[in-house]
């Protein structure tokens, strides 16, 4: 009975750790500085697909991917389809990535008017 168990053990073992290792990859803020920053800018793309809704921003140095939250929280912010558009200003606040070749960031905080989004509010460090 080993003989035939061991090989699935080993074949689950792996998917699991698999799963792990791209769900560590994927997700969270360790591929990004503890530091936030403020960037404002004009959306030049959005999206609300999962897995993370996420939106493209020409600012002065270029164009940045700016990450949110999965569907449900971002949209628990009220940050969903229709308050912010391609055209309109925004300003972020969010962790940048710790590659500063890379123009990306996670954000925490959207404003778009005058109207502000707290997607990660737990996240959001005050002064």
């Amino acid at each position: 009975m080993l003989r035939t168990l061991l090989p699935k053990l080993l074949v689950a073992g792996a998917l699991g750790t698999l799963a792990a290792t791209t769900a560590t990859a994927h997700h969270g803020f360790s591929w990004a500085e503890a530091e936030q920053i403020e960037l404002t800018g004009t959306i030049t793309e959005i999206s609300f697909a999962p897995p993370h809704p996420s939106m493209q921003v020409q600012a002065e140095d270029g164009v940045w991917t700016v990450e949110l939250s999965n569907p449900g929280k971002t949209q628990r912010s009220g940050f969903v389809e229709g308050v912010a558009n391609v055209g309109d200003a925004v300003t972020l606040i969010g962790n940048r990535s710790k590659d500063p070749e890379e123009l990306r960031m996670k954000a925490v905080r959207v404003t778009v008017g005058n109207k502000t989004y707290d997607i990660y509010p737990e996240r959001i460090e005050t002064n």
